[in-house]
């Protein structure tokens, strides 16, 4: 049930994202021939105009077919060497416009993103965490490994800032520690009255892609915060800052990947990511209304601007290759080959399930261990 609850989440953001390029098409002038909500067989339709509207049997996502998206294959088949020119049609029409049509689904992505980290600043919760002073953990632990004692840190130190940016509890601590693995911090703690700074290395954590530095909070300092509730003005500040956050986290964590991470344990697949979306909407709804509206509108804003780089990767069948070469022929001037198109898409498709297939070996081993 958990993972039915993720993927109907899930689809909600896909099925936004179709009507982003839904949107950008007829605006566009870009003939849309079926929206569709769902997949699969279709249950139900009415045809408005040029457009089947489509309810379809699988309630996970949805899709936007043009007019002309396989107009570079009926090409091909047809030995000719130029794509229709017909100006309704997604490959007919002028480049720009289609980059437009393209970027307006990842972008509608990224926009919900920030609406929802944008509503979470006005409606406000509550959080426990505990505050600055700390202990080292191979003071408390075996085989744990404490770079922030190996650089001089000792228990009773109180954290003031990381990087010279202040910190007011340890959970701003563990963000920041989290998304610098494999780099150098300078920490500032107080001691003893007395101020002291000192360079720490942040270890890599090779089965989540974290940093640790081997410190541990104090219990008896846990207190309740408060984040919110924040004017029209401020929430749209603040929307705007966690979007720059996650962004750049998202960014950040592709070079990653390349540190030598655990990739069977540190990515997530569509199963996976579904059970964690479908654990955090039951969980934050089970402790009370409030909670489990900003748990889902947290976990959603976070998996949607994920969404919005992942289909900006340039590999042909995603938008981030349409894009691509929408930009190509403007700046050419000239229509690709079909032959050409066709056979980077079969590549783009080669590709895009060998990853899917990794993906989803990941979580099942995830899975089996757990």
């Amino acid at each position: 049930m958990t993972i039915v609850i993720g993927l109907l989440a899930l689809g909600i953001l896909v099925l936004l994202h179709e009507l982003g390029h839904f949107i950008a098409a007829r605006l566009n002038g870009v003939e849309v021939e079926a929206l569709s909500i769902g997949m699969g067989p279709v249950l139900l339709h009415k045809k408005i105009g040029s457009v089947d509207y489509r309810l379809s049997l699988f309630p996970f996502g949805g899709y936007c077919a043009m007019k002309g998206e396989n107009e570079f294959k009926e090409a091909v088949e047809n030995g000719s060497s130029v794509i229709s020119s017909d100006l309704k049609s997604f490959y007919g029409t002028y480049p720009l416009r289609r980059l437009i049509i393209a970027f307006a689904g990842p972008f509608t992505n990224f926009l919900l993103g920030f609406l929802f980290f944008c509503m979470i600043a006005g409606i406000g919760y509550d959080y426990y965490t505990a505050g600055t002073t700390v202990s080292m953990a191979d003071e408390k632990y075996e085989n744990i490994r404490s770079t922030a004692h190996e650089s001089g840190m000792e228990s009773g130190d109180t954290v003031i800032s990381i990087d010279d940016v202040p910190v007011k509890n340890f959970s701003e601590m563990a963000e920041y520690i989290t998304l610098h693995p494999d780099e150098d911090v300078s920490i500032t703690v107080l001691r003893n009255g007395e101020e002291k700074r000192f360079n720490v290395y942040v270890l890599l954590d090779k089965d989540t892609g974290a940093g640790k530095i081997g410190i541990i909070s104090d219990p008896s300092s846990i207190t309740k915060e408060h984040y919110g509730a924040y004017s029209f003005i401020d929430s749209i500040k603040l929307g705007a800052e966690q979007t720059w956050n996650v962004a750049s986290w998202t960014i950040k964590s592709v070079g990653i990947l390349f540190k030598g991470i655990n990739f069977t344990k540190a990515l997530s697949g569509p199963v996976r990511i579904s059970s964690i979306m479908g654990d955090t909407v039951k969980e934050g709804y089970k402790e009370s209304f409030s909670v489990g509206t900003v748990s889902t509108l947290q976990i959603l804003a976070i998996i949607s601007i994920s969404l919005f780089f992942t289909n900006m990767l340039p590999i042909p069948v995603l938008d981030g290759g349409l894009i691509l070469f929408a930009l190509i022929e403007w700046i050419s001037r000239r229509k690709m080959n079909p032959k050409v198109l066709l056979y980077i898409q079969y590549a783009g498709i080669a590709l895009l399930v060998s990853l899917m297939a990794f993906a989803f070996i990941c979580d099942f081993m995830f899975f089996i261990k757990k």
